[in-house]
């Protein structure tokens, strides 16, 4: 399939053979699988997958690429902004979702915001994004990469960095390293309301150099909590758990 990247969907097309049988090895699909590929370009990683599976969900924004891809006939193919996508409705039709791709890298962060509500019918996610992303998503508390996507992310997943990949693994080659994540929902989730986790994080890390007192501080104030929380510290220093506890706390 010849096909001119485009660069305002951030198309890097994969095309490193060992890469892609280790993300397939590393991925492990089986015959009935209700997997999702988001942004299956040239279908490097969809073939393999698609031979292991039998048949295979694919969501392409690219209108060329999806009408090349609609002349595969083991593919489903969902012409669509991925940001558009009701993956609940698809889980009620197909059963518990396994979502993988190449994600775009100028919209990495709004898809993995779009798939958190829904990962209660999600079985695995297994995604290739930017190193420096999956870094973050991953990070400890008390390091340069610890911040408002680790904790979104780390209080509902399970994640691991799986793989590297190197700029070489594509055509074109981005300017950036590459790297897989896999990402498995937590069976048994804090129960708390995931909005007010966000809103309070996003207020904790505006002023993530200065102690949580001027910036976290005023925004308990403002929901008028009474209960005790150590601001005494910079939004980096807190563990996801705290962050979790106190969202916890605000709501009862």
């Amino acid at each position: 399939m010849k096909h001119q990247a485009r660069k305002r969907f951030g198309q890097h097309f994969l095309s490193d053979g060992g890469i892609i049988d280790a993300i397939v090895q590393a991925i492990g699909p089986r015959p009935g699988d209700a997997m999702v590929e988001i942004g299956p370009g040239l279908a490097a990683l969809t073939q393999p997958l698609v031979e292991r599976l039998g048949r295979l969900t694919v969501v392409e924004l690219d209108r060329d690429l999806a009408a090349q891809l609609r002349k595969h006939p083991q593919l489903e193919v969902i012409e669509s902004d991925v940001l558009r996508v009701d993956f609940r409705a698809m889980a009620a039709q197909k059963g518990r979702l396994r979502v993988v791709g190449n994600l775009p890298y100028n919209i990495s962060s709004p898809i993995l915001f779009h798939l958190l509500p829904v990962a209660d019918v999600v079985l695995d996610q297994h995604f290739m994004l930017q190193k420096e992303v999956i870094d973050r998503m991953v990070a400890r508390p008390a390091t340069a990469q610890y911040g408002r996507l680790s904790v979104m992310l780390q209080w509902r997943y399970d994640m691991e960095d799986v793989l590297f990949v190197p700029p070489e693994s594509f055509d074109p080659p981005p300017r950036v390293d590459s790297a897989v994540v896999r990402m498995v929902p937590l069976a048994t989730p804090p129960a708390l309301n995931p909005q007010l986790l966000e809103d309070m994080v996003q207020v904790a890390f505006s002023m993530r150099r200065k102690l949580l007192r001027h910036s976290l501080g005023k925004w308990l104030e403002a929901q008028q909590f009474s209960g005790t929380f150590d601001l005494q510290r910079r939004a980096e220093e807190v563990p996801v758990h705290e962050y979790v506890a106190l969202a916890q706390a605000v709501q009862a």
